[in-house]
């Protein structure tokens, strides 16, 4: 799901499994998540399993994935990357630094945002967008994971935070995938809708451009979202869609 929101020369590796035979952790890993619950243990390795998968795609040698602040995986020297993961799915995105400068991905359940959440994240300027917008997707869902995409994209750049109301995102929306007549909603199995996405950052730095173009799917009831900042754009200050 994600690979098809990435160019060809991004590793993705993804898996819809609690648990994987190949997610044994390095020691550096496992004293990270030492005393943390079983899901969050699952998590942690599967989404680590994604990683190296997504590793001997580019050659390279299966390695531990730390983290710095805010959570920020730290890759081996030359790779930029990201990770996500929740309920039902979990992913890894890897390049080499020669082709992106950054890049972040977000899996999220297509389903509404929990009560109170979608006030601290959607601007009255993405409301007025939504309002008119076909209710078979959840816009505030798929919102949240756009700007968790913005988020892992800017912060490797800058260091810094980036709340959710200093980016302002604008979507486009494609044409459902599915058989001909077929009435299932969007990204329930057999049907899926994808698009793009523009998010205008509200919050500058001389590190990242002022807008970044991204991509989303729905499907099989996981929202994706992916955004790329190729190692030419940054100089050029042109965004452009992965």
């Amino acid at each position: 799901m994600i690979e098809r929101l990435l160019p060809a020369y991004v590793s993705c590796a993804a898996t819809r499994e609690v648990t994987v035979t190949d997610g044994t952790l390095f020691p550096e890993e496992e004293e990270l998540i030492a005393r943390s619950v079983p899901k969050r243990r699952n998590d942690f390795a599967t989404a680590r399993a994604c990683a190296r998968r997504a590793m001997a795609e580019l050659g390279l040698e299966p390695v531990a994935v730390l983290h710095g602040k805010r959570g920020m995986p730290l890759w081996p020297e030359g790779i930029v990357g990201t990770l996500t993961h929740c309920e039902g799915y979990r992913a890894a995105a890897l390049a080499r630094a020669g082709d992106v400068l950054s890049l972040g991905i977000d899996a999220e359940p297509h389903a509404p945002l929990p009560d109170g959440v979608a006030e601290l994240v959607v601007l009255p300027s993405e409301r007025e967008r939504f309002a008119g917008e076909a209710g078979d997707i959840h816009w505030d869902r798929l919102l949240f994971s756009a700007k968790e995409s913005v988020f892992k994209t800017w912060y490797p750049l800058t260091l810094t935070e980036l709340d959710f109301e200093e980016a302002d995102l604008t979507f486009h929306r494609g044409a459902p995938e599915g058989r001909e007549g077929e009435r299932a909603g969007v990204g329930s199995s057999g049907r899926a809708v994808e698009g793009t996405f523009s998010a205008r950052l509200l919050r500058t730095d001389p590190a990242v451009p002022p807008v970044l173009e991204g991509r989303w799917r729905i499907e099989d009831g996981i929202v994706a979202t992916a955004l790329l900042l190729r190692a030419d754009q940054r100089e050029a200050g042109a965004p452009q869609c992965p």
